[in-house]
Formats: C-alpha cells, sequence, structure tokens
C-alpha cells in the first residue's frame, strides 16, 4: 500500500469514527489488516481498535445470522444516538447553533444528521433558510439538501453552487450513492472495473472519491452532462475519475495510458480533459479539506 493510500484511509477511519459509523468503520479496519507491506504498529493499532469495536458496538444477530429480537440493529443505534428522548428548547438550540457556527466541517455535519431528528416542525424552515442566505460549503449544501428529504420537505431552492446558480428539487435529493441516476452510478462502475485489473485496492478510493465529487458536482452544468444517455460521457467521465484517482493516491498518472483504456478518441478529448478539470479541482478542494484537519 502507497503511503497516499494509508493516509487516505486513515482519514476515512477517523471520519467513520466521528460520525458513529461503526460497521463502516469494523469492516475498514478488516480490510486494512490484510494488507501487507505496512509497518508492525499500524496492524497493531487496527487490531486493538477492531478489537475495541467489537466489543463495544457487536454485530446484532443471532447464531443463524438472524436479527436477534431482544436488540436493536445498527442503524436504530444510530438513530437513537442521534436522538435522545430529551429535546428540550436548550438542546435544540445547540444543535442549531454547532450547524451554523463551529468552525468544523465534521462537527456542522453531524449536527445536521442530529437536526433530521428533532421533533419541532420549524426546523424545516430554519434549515431551508440557512441553506439559501449563507455561503455555505458544497457538502453541507448537499447535506443539508438531505437533510430536509429525510425530514419530509418538499419543492424547489435555488442555490449558488461550484460557481453557478442551481435550481434542485428538495424532494430528488440523493439520499446515497446508490439512489443517483443510473449513468451516475455506470461511470463508477466503469472506472472500478478497469482500475481493479491493477490494484486490488482501488476500486474502494475511487468509490470514496466519486461519492465526495457528487456532493460537490450536485445540480451543476458538469452533473447535468453526467446523466446524458450518452456512454461516450461516460467513458470520459470515468476515465476522468480513474486519472484524478491516480494523481490523488499514487501522486502522477499516464494519461496516455488512461485514454486508451477508455477509448477516449481524439473526438472525445475536449470532454475528457474538461471532466479532469471538473474532477481535479474537486480533488484539490478536498485535500485542502483533509489538511486542515491534521495535526
Amino acid at each position: 500500500m502507497f503511503p497516499n493510500m494509508l493516509d487516505q484511509y486513515q482519514i476515512g477511519l477517523t471520519r467513520m469514527l466521528e460520525a458513529e459509523q461503526y460497521k463502516e468503520a469494523k469492516e475498514l479496519l478488516s480490510f486494512l489488516l490484510q494488507c501487507q507491506g505496512q509497518e508492525k504498529r499500524h496492524y497493531e493499532e487496527w487490531e486493538n481498535l477492531l478489537r475495541w469495536l467489537e466489543m463495544a458496538f457487536p454485530d446484532e444477530t443471532g447464531a443463524r445470522g438472524e436479527a436477534s429480537p431482544d436488540e436493536l440493529d445498527e442503524e436504530e443505534m444510530r438513530t437513537q444516538l442521534l436522538q435522545p428522548p430529551a429535546q428540550d428548547e436548550e438542546y435544540i438550540k445547540q444543535v442549531l447553533y454547532i450547524m451554523q457556527h463551529h468552525p468544523m466541517l465534521d462537527q456542522q455535519l453531524l449536527a445536521l444528521e442530529r437536526a433530521v431528528y428533532i421533533q419541532d416542525s420549524s426546523i424545516d424552515a430554519y434549515i431551508l433558510d440557512w441553506l439559501k442566505s449563507e455561503n455555505l460549503h458544497p457538502i453541507l449544501q448537499f447535506k443539508a439538501l438531505q437533510a430536509l428529504r429525510k425530514r419530509g420537505s418538499e419543492g424547489a431552492v435555488t442555490l449558488y453552487r461550484m460557481g453557478e446558480e442551481v435550481s434542485l428539487d428538495i424532494g430528488s435529493t440523493p439520499l446515497s450513492l446508490e439512489h443517483f441516476p443510473d449513468p451516475v452510478g455506470r461511470i463508477l462502475e466503469r472506472t472500478e472495473m478497469v482500475v481493479e485489473a491493477d490494484d486490488p485496492t482501488l476500486p474502494h478510493f475511487a468509490r470514496e472519491l466519486w461519492k465526495e465529487s457528487l456532493q460537490y458536482l450536485y445540480g451543476t452544468s458538469a452533473y447535468r452532462w453526467m446523466l446524458r444517455e450518452d456512454e461516450e460521457i461516460v467513458d470520459c467521465y470515468a476515465a476522468a475519475l480513474h486519472l484524478t484517482l491516480l494523481l490523488t493516491v499514487y501522486g502522477s498518472a499516464n494519461d496516455d495510458d488512461v485514454r486508451e483504456a477508455y477509448g477516449i478518441t481524439d473526438n472525445l478529448r475536449f470532454r475528457y480533459e474538461q471532466a479532469c478539470r471538473t474532477l481535479r479541482s474537486i480533488a484539490m478542494l478536498l485535500q485542502a479539506g483533509e489538511d486542515e484537519h491534521q495535526p
């Protein structure tokens, strides 16, 4: 595993723990323990953390793999953590204040998750007004749209995203990567299929990079281009994702090899290079955000 890849995994693991995504954290730790070539101390740290997570948050399954009726599944546990029984005025004020003013993006995102479960109908209008009036980070905008949809809000909202004015339907906001339209999924599948032949760890990175990129691009002109039912557009964005992935993980990439792997002809070169610039700019923004989280 390359040093940049290890850094990416460590950052992803930290975010999972901060967001209380314990199942995903255990899966990532299990994967890391199977990788070779790392220092002994890394394996010891991962093994100890995995052991603790398994003790503190065991899988809620019975001996035959069926859910135990006496135990909560992980999603219910997470919901309980995000939805405390006491939701007094002080709690609501604290959640909304952190959502608006906390200097750390991760904490704002966690507050948004908590806001989804606040049992007060006025919260919808509060989140919507904040979304429309503030110059928010693109990921915060996307997560706010998801929060509003989860709370049952509907209607259109106009925002500035990535330098563009876009109009979005709240009720159509994808709640997961699988909820995006088919062309978006085909781009990722195409990239995963190609990169796996070179390195079996790369599809995981491709999925994470694509998921975070979509949070920036959702609703923009680049996103609308992806939705065209055109396999050449799928190839261009898949190749661009591949190239950006290699630059992010390894620090270098052979553009000619990538274009050949996806059949990017001279006729597609302009669209491919546009896609590369778009995804590369987002990768740089993501890297800048990660650097801010480093001690």
